[in-house]
């Protein structure tokens, strides 16, 4: 009977620990989303591919989503021409007319959906506390995610960085 020799096995290990590395610091994909805007408009996030997304998921009840606002009209605007998109997520408790509304008065500028029945909080890792934000590579892997209040000095440097 042959035995494999120490260097052969010693390159096996290597190859294991390199493939399990590669898989641990691989970013996972972004779920096969299709959001509905509050015009009625589905957005399918695979369409969103070679952009960098961000998707909100927020409340008109949450202090913090609230306060994050114009910090995300902020960066959109910076950054929308350079294959920037942002989609805010209203979660289901969140009565739609109170989201029409804020929409409305605080001029929006990137598409807003309504998330009625809870799915697309789920189909996200089963989202309950906001602000949660991901933030989608051009690959549609997720690059990171954020409970609570993004930080805009780290956002405009990561989107530098993807979109450059």
């Amino acid at each position: 009977m042959k035995y494999a020799k120490p260097a052969a096995l010693f390159t096996i290990a290597l190859i294991v620990v390199a493939a399990l590395a590669y898989a641990m610091l691989s970013k996972p994909a972004a779920p096969a989303a299709t959001f509905v805007t509050l015009e009625g408009q589905p957005i399918q996030l695979d369409s969103l591919r070679g952009k960098v997304v961000l998707v909100n998921f927020w409340a008109t009840s949450c202090p913090g989503c609230i306060k994050e606002m114009p910090g995300m009209v902020e960066t959109y605007n910076q950054y929308k021409a350079k294959g920037f998109e942002i989609i805010a997520v209203a979660m289901a408790y969140d009565p739609p007319s109170h989201v029409v509304n804020f929409t409305q008065t605080r001029q929006l500028p990137f598409p807003v959906a309504l998330d009625v029945k809870g799915e697309l909080a789920q189909a996200f890792g089963d989202v309950r506390l906001t602000p949660t934000s991901f933030i989608i590579g051009k690959k549609g892997q997720i690059l990171e995610q954020k409970l609570g209040e993004l930080d805009f000095v780290k956002l405009k440097a990561l989107l530098d960085k993807e979109l450059s």
